[in-house]
């Protein structure tokens, strides 16, 4: 995690949720995370069985130059990342993981940046499965960043955590193997590589770093 704001979301979460695998919506209080407030978001199951934004700060609807509430979540990212980004969601919602997403940001004029977002799992009616909390990140600021809106995405990076120490190689396999069908190859095969001075696996254009309690 590289972002004030994404460190603050996660310890906040972490410290909120005790000995469960989630914290409820009911728990969160916006005044506890004002540093990371207009950064912040919360993803919903919308009637298509898909996320949207059920809150977003204002921070993300600047970089977007519009109103991100009631837009749909996978619907920012390019078409072929959305395989492996519903793998890392399923693995946020049902097995209660951690999700950091690394991403490259690109304007109708071709200015790019990079963003850090992270995804937890969030409690309601007693179940994880319908929202989620996160934060959405630039990496850096480009004076262009708010008049120039991101049109596309494309995933740079991708990490799941464990914040109660679960082994993860079995979701890290399942990203892996939607990665690498998404560009065609009939099994995955993984590269070493270097990552934010971290190992990783390399597979195609995305990069999987196992972790664990941060």
């Amino acid at each position: 995690m590289q972002k004030t704001s994404t460190k603050t979301l996660y310890e906040y979460w972490n410290g909120i949720r005790g000995a469960r695998s989630a914290p409820d919506r009911k728990d969160i209080d916006p005044t506890r995370i004002r540093e990371a407030l207009a950064n912040t978001f919360i993803l919903e199951l919308d009637e298509d069985e898909k996320f949207s934004f059920r809150l977003a700060g204002s921070h993300l609807c600047t970089a977007y130059s519009r109103e991100l509430k009631g837009r749909s979540f996978s619907g920012l990212w390019h078409e072929r990342d959305k395989d492996a980004l519903d793998t890392l969601m399923r693995a946020v919602t049902e097995d209660h993981a951690v999700a950091l997403v690394t991403f490259q940001g690109t304007t109708a004029i071709n200015t790019k940046t990079s963003f850090e977002t992270i995804l937890m799992p969030l409690r309601h009616n007693g179940s994880t499965h319908t929202r989620m909390l996160g934060a959405m990140t630039a990496l850096d600021e480009p004076y262009w960043l708010g008049v120039q809106p991101i049109m596309e995405q494309r995933i740079t990076g991708l990490r799941l955590i464990w914040p109660d120490d679960v082994a993860m190689q079995d979701v890290a396999s399942d990203v892996a193997t939607t990665v690498n069908s998404d560009i065609g190859y009939s099994s995955p095969v993984a590269m070493p590589a270097v990552v934010f001075g971290r190992s990783a696996r390399r597979y195609a254009h995305l990069a999987v770093i196992d972790g664990g309690r941060q």
